[in-house]
């Protein structure tokens, strides 16, 4: 109460004010935020085929109670907002919370995550919005080998829906593209000629043992991977992104940037700078552990704004130095759809 109210006191003075820093250092200014735990997809390494044990409805936070945690966080110093799911293109009118979140003061980037299947219907309705940046997922450019990972029929609905996203003026858009057992050299080449031609960003990522699905799908080490696509495409440099996870690689003449995300053989938890909010309001602070603070209980407990930038600072305070897929894979029981991703 007392540092909430001093930071009243000197904020008009100060262009920014930023006390979102946990107790090893580190600055959190991005929320990746859940607006459903609902997929239209199956993807083999984050949901069961039958899956069906999703969060119900009285329980997701309102657009009113998301738009006043966000606006709470970004008083504190938080920036980026990334919206994401599930599939967050199943929340009904996301685009009308969309354009409430990026007019909040302090808040300087809203991005999306999303398996892409409906973006066609929502580009430019996303892109009016505010959202700036795009994630799209695409593990595959092979129609056979989409259905096995996500058991849809889907891949032309997402392949249109990245030509809407273009047309809608999105920049940068990125494919993210899960590294799973089985994968060709092939394959990850035709990716990658694919993005050059589109000038898209390919982050390929390596797959985290979150929930049974996760546990059950063998990951592949990007190291050797990323020697390969050295070597291929003249990549060079290590540029460490300012915004997420990814660590990229980039040909001399531009064309070619490739991101990789690799939380099993190279973490990147000493520049960790997010938490997750879940559609029923839990807090996560490490994607890895089970460090939580239960938002919404607050919030439908009257609680005052003072009290909720409380909570937020004393919750920032909980989050772990690091995660342990590699040392205790087994405790993340809850799948990756129901955290956010």
């Amino acid at each position: 109460m007392q540092l909430y109210s001093c930071i009243c006191s000197i904020r008009p003075h100060l262009e920014r004010i930023v006390v979102l820093i946990d107790r090893f250092g580190r600055q959190i200014h991005y929320l990746r935020l859940s607006v459903t735990d609902r997929c239209d997809l199956r993807c083999s390494y984050c949901m069961p085929e039958g899956f069906k044990d999703f969060e119900a409805p009285a329980n997701w936070l309102s657009f009113d109670e998301i738009e006043r945690v966000v606006a709470a966080f970004a008083r504190l110093g938080l920036q980026r907002i990334r919206l994401t799911g599930g599939e967050p293109l199943l929340r009904k009118d996301l685009p009308v919370l969309a354009a409430r979140l990026s007019q909040l003061p302090g808040i300087t980037d809203l991005s999306l995550s999303t398996n892409g299947t409906l973006l066609a219907r929502h580009a430019q309705a996303l892109r009016a919005a505010g959202v700036s940046r795009l994630n799209v997922s695409l593990d595959t450019l092979d129609p056979e080998r989409f259905v096995a990972i996500t058991r849809r029929h889907a891949l032309d609905r997402v392949l249109l829906g990245l030509a809407a996203a273009q047309e809608a003026g999105f920049a940068p858009i990125k494919i993210n593209m899960v590294m799973t057992e089985g994968i060709q050299d092939a394959e990850i080449d035709a990716m990658v000629a694919f993005c050059m031609e589109r000038q898209f960003v390919l982050r390929l990522i390596e797959v985290m043992p979150v929930g049974d699905t996760g546990r059950r799908t063998v990951a592949v080490s990007l190291g050797p991977v990323q020697q390969r696509l050295r070597e291929k495409f003249g990549l060079v440099g290590g540029i460490v992104s300012g915004g997420g996870p990814a660590r990229y690689l980039v040909s001399s003449d531009g064309r070619c940037r490739i991101g990789f995300i690799t939380p099993i053989s190279q973490h990147f938890c000493e520049t960790c700078n997010r938490v997750r909010l879940s559609v029923d309001g839990t807090l996560y602070l490490c994607l890895g552990k089970n460090d939580r603070v239960d938002v919404r209980a607050v919030l439908r407990g009257g609680c005052s704004d003072q009290e909720l930038h409380q909570l937020l600072l004393d919750a920032i305070q909980q989050k772990p130095w690091r995660h342990e897929f590699s040392d205790r894979p087994e405790q993340i029981v809850r799948f990756m759809s129901s955290t956010g991703g």
